[in-house]
């Protein structure tokens, strides 16, 4: 089984378990998000932790990539261009941060901004 259909499957796991696709959008980033922030505190003491924290939270990408890509997604196609983009952002910062040539702040800062977007979406 190739990594896209392994983080699709942990990813329709964790819905599955969650409730409702949103709320477990929701809970799958912010776990990922956390992680990453514990994982850069303790990146020197515990760099297999960082590292896999990192791959974890690419791994989040992929399978939202993926789920942008399938005919029933009924986002509108600006929203899934601009997500895409930063699928791709994610991509190539997760590279540069774990050659330790980036901070991992901004894959945080996107993930937080994606769990604001749901929250709003939840109380609307």
């Amino acid at each position: 089984m190739n990594s896209v259909l392994r983080a699709q499957d942990a990813y329709a796991t964790t819905a599955r378990e969650a409730g409702t696709p949103r709320l477990s959008e929701f809970n799958l980033i912010a776990d990922i998000t956390r992680r990453l922030r514990a994982a850069e505190m303790k990146r020197e003491e515990d760099h297999t932790t960082f590292v896999r924290a990192v791959f974890d939270n690419r791994k989040l990408w992929t399978a939202l990539l993926s789920d942008l890509a399938q005919p029933g997604n009924g986002l509108p196609a600006d929203i899934k261009a601009r997500s895409a983009y930063l699928a791709e952002f994610t991509f190539h910062q997760s590279s540069l941060v774990l050659r330790q040539k980036a901070s991992v702040a901004p894959l945080v800062e996107i993930n937080t901004a994606i769990l604001r977007g749901l929250q709003t979406r939840q109380v609307m």
